[in-house]
């Protein structure tokens, strides 16, 4: 199989990939044609049909297809002009080749995790966080689950990997700043992105559910801590409302999605802890797929900067 990671400019290939997205637009001649999102386990290429012909024969979003294609670059990135196009016989591919995973062992990152856990002194905040990550049908979830549908961690073990950074992260904070809550900060940091658990569907789709775009996965998020402290007789209200906080303004801003800005030293350094994460990752991604090196890689929407590699 080649796969997208290996792609190049000026390749004509022919192969199946998992076709994450599917979006019918026109021309501004008014000429119809298909923009796709394609996808395997390395990654993923934007790719367009600009010749709606019988070469293409009729699919959707989240078929696998066998393409025709020529690997051009629009952007600095690689994006493929499929000429012939058909639904792939299930007998041709293996679906364990079209999840994109985390480059990361996901067991040996849970067992990490459980270890912050264990690190809690907190009698409280250590039940309430082994109450997730101790359940066997949660950490099954947790561990295959996204951190997103595209920005960031968009990838089977991507919330286990962000979440054990962020609280890697936030572990190294309370080990410098002597006033941060290190309990309360580590319990926030294991549990702040659990709603995606709700907002976002399984692979392959990874797309938002109708909660999600409705509710999201902060709300979401403090909801699922609320009742589970509910069931938990005699939790300090105090130190619940404080760790409630922590999960609906880890977003920063109002603007971001985050109900609260955040009002306490852990929230802070949970905020950041998450944005320094979600950015690096962002980029990191931006590199992977970007053409040829030591060249700016034009504007990226979400850190609202043109950016490059570092060459030196």
């Amino acid at each position: 199989m080649r796969y997208i990671s290996t792609l190049k400019e000026g390749q004509r290939i022919s192969e199946i990939y998992l076709c994450k997205t599917k979006t019918v637009a026109n021309t501004k001649t008014g000429k119809t044609y298909y923009s796709l999102t394609l996808q395997d386990k390395t990654g993923i290429v934007n790719a367009k049909i600009w010749d709606l012909t019988n070469a293409i024969h009729d699919f959707e979003a989240l078929d696998y297809i066998a393409i025709d294609a020529d690997v051009t670059v629009f952007m600095n990135a690689l994006q493929l002009n499929i000429r012939r196009l058909r639904l792939a016989d299930k007998s041709e591919y293996d679906t364990g080749d079209y999840m994109p995973v985390s480059p990361y062992d996901r067991e040996e990152m849970y067992r990490e995790l459980v270890g912050y856990v264990n690190s809690i002194g907190n009698d409280w905040l250590r039940s309430l966080a082994a109450s997730f990550f101790k359940n066997a049908d949660f950490a099954e979830k947790f561990k295959l689950h996204s951190a997103a549908k595209t920005i960031h961690h968009s990838f089977v073990g991507g919330l286990l990997q962000h979440t054990l950074r962020v609280t890697q992260m936030c572990d190294y904070y309370s080990s410098r700043y002597p006033l941060i809550n290190r309990d309360l900060l580590i319990t926030g940091a294991m549990l702040h992105d659990v709603g995606k658990l709700e907002e976002l569907s399984e692979f392959p789709e990874n797309d938002y559910t109708d909660e999600g775009q409705l509710v999201g996965h902060l709300v979401i998020g403090y909801r699922m801590l609320h009742e589970r402290i509910a069931e938990m007789d005699g939790f300090p209200k105090a130190l619940a409302s404080q760790l409630e906080h922590m999960i609906l303004a880890h977003h920063g801003e109002l603007e971001y999605g985050s109900p609260k800005k955040p009002a306490t030293l852990e929230a802070v350094a949970l905020h950041y802890a998450d944005d320094t994460d979600a950015k690096f990752q962002i980029l990191s991604e931006v590199f992977d797929t970007s053409v040829g090196t030591g060249e700016w890689l034009g504007y990226n929407k979400i850190l609202d900067s043109n950016v490059r590699k570092t060459t030196v």
